[in-house]
């Protein structure tokens, strides 16, 4: 059925305000790595207009010609506000958070920090792929620690984990997604505080990758990882990219536990050299002014989540859908179709195959997913579904992916 872009665009949600075919004019890679007659719900960008603070903030630079390097603590001070206003958190510390290009780059930074080449790094799977990736590119070791079948962390399964990897007596971290990608669990401060614990009588170093954190459902309450006891000695990466839609525009913060300041001290002066000043402008006015736009994609998002549970239910029987805490992605269980066994030869981390159920979608519905096998151990059988789009894509896309499958059962 075609998508009414008329009805689309008439809303006043972040979420509808664009049509189809404006969406399909973006060069970024969501829009141009497949066909126009595909539907990508696969990375994690939001199809949204840019909010008016930032949009703001960023004309205005252009017209003075503000395009040289990046400065000061604005970024820093905006995050502490904004994290003293919606997560009652007064405990992030200016004098503790150093700029980096982007989260993933400032966590390879922090872990060369705290870790040393063949050191292990604990990753709680299924994981965001680029931990495989980068942690293995810089020679450290994964160490997998899977989550329980509700897709949050296993207690024993992590302890297990920091045996293995502090085995010999190396050295070894904890790489956290907080709130957890992809299956959207915002994780609880009792089950934070277990973390901190177990990595306190281990000796694990604990990083938590806190990107998404702005983006929390209602019904859940999102904790700062360096806000629970015992996480002293911790560090948390963060930026507007997520919740903002600011991908293209690099910068990020990392921000040290009162224990670890001194570590964060010691990262090579050239590492801020890499966010664009640009880019630290736009992250500020996100945190500082970009509030209000934030809880209306929040209101979106929550009810495209229940959409997207009506709609698996209507056209996907026997594929499971975990609901989702945080984030704008939807964790879809497919193992019961049987289309997982089909397995590509590369592994977790490397997306450039898609296994079953993706690959499935991708060629009978023309809806782009990612496919589950990429995020590790748990992910084979899965899909990652980006529910950040119009009510009238989310339609047309689930309604395409019930015919395929009707269609591959007949």
């Amino acid at each position: 059925m075609p998508i009414d872009d008329a009805a689309q665009a008439s809303r006043t949600d972040p979420l509808a305000q664009l049509t189809l075919d404006q969406l399909r004019r973006r060069t970024s890679v969501k829009w141009r790595t497949h066909p126009e007659d595909v539907l990508p719900l696969w990375v994690a960008e939001m199809d949204v207009p840019l909010a008016p603070a930032i949009a703001d903030a960023l004309h205005a630079a252009v017209d003075l010609g503000d395009t040289g390097y990046a400065t000061g603590q604005g970024y820093a001070e905006a995050l502490a506000e904004f994290a003293a206003e919606r997560w009652g958190w007064n405990g992030l510390d200016v004098s503790r958070t150093a700029l980096v290009p982007d989260v993933m780059l400032g966590v390879v930074e922090v872990l060369r920090l705290i870790t040393r080449p063949g050191d292990a790094v604990v990753v709680c799977s299924p994981v965001y792929p680029p931990f495989y990736a980068f942690v293995t590119h810089d020679a450290r070791e994964i160490v997998e620690a899977p989550l329980g079948p509700a897709g949050r962390i296993d207690p024993a399964a992590l302890e297990d984990a920091f045996k293995r990897a502090r085995h010999g007596g190396r050295g070894a971290a904890l790489l956290m997604s907080n709130p957890h990608n992809p299956t959207g669990v915002v994780h609880t401060r009792q089950e934070l505080e277990t973390v901190a614990e177990l990595a306190r009588r281990h000796g694990v170093r604990v990083v938590a990758d806190e990107i998404h954190a702005p983006i929390v459902l209602p019904g859940a309450v999102f904790t700062p990882y360096l806000s629970v006891p015992g996480a002293e000695n911790a560090f948390a990466l963060s930026s507007a990219s997520k919740a903002w839609n600011l991908s293209g525009l690099k910068a990020a913060l990392a921000v040290a536990g009162p224990q670890a300041a001194d570590e964060l001290r010691r990262l090579p002066e050239e590492v801020s050299h890499g966010p664009s000043h640009l880019g630290v402008m736009a992250h500020t006015a996100a945190f500082r002014d970009g509030g209000g736009w934030l809880d209306e994609v929040i209101a979106g998002l929550a009810a495209n989540r229940d959409l997207l549970g009506n709609l698996v239910a209507e056209h996907l029987p026997g594929v499971h859908h975990l609901r989702p805490e945080g984030t704008y992605l939807a964790w879809l269980d497919c193992t019961a179709l049987g289309l997982h066994e089909e397995e590509p030869l590369d592994g977790p981390g490397i997306a450039s195959d898609l296994a079953g159920p993706a690959r499935m979608f991708l060629d009978h519905a023309r809806v782009a997913l990612t496919s589950g096998h990429v995020f590790g151990t748990g992910g084979a059988g899965r899909v990652r579904l980006n529910f950040a789009t119009s009510p009238a894509v989310l339609r047309e896309a689930l309604s395409r992916m019930g015919l395929a499958l009707r269609g591959t059962r007949t």
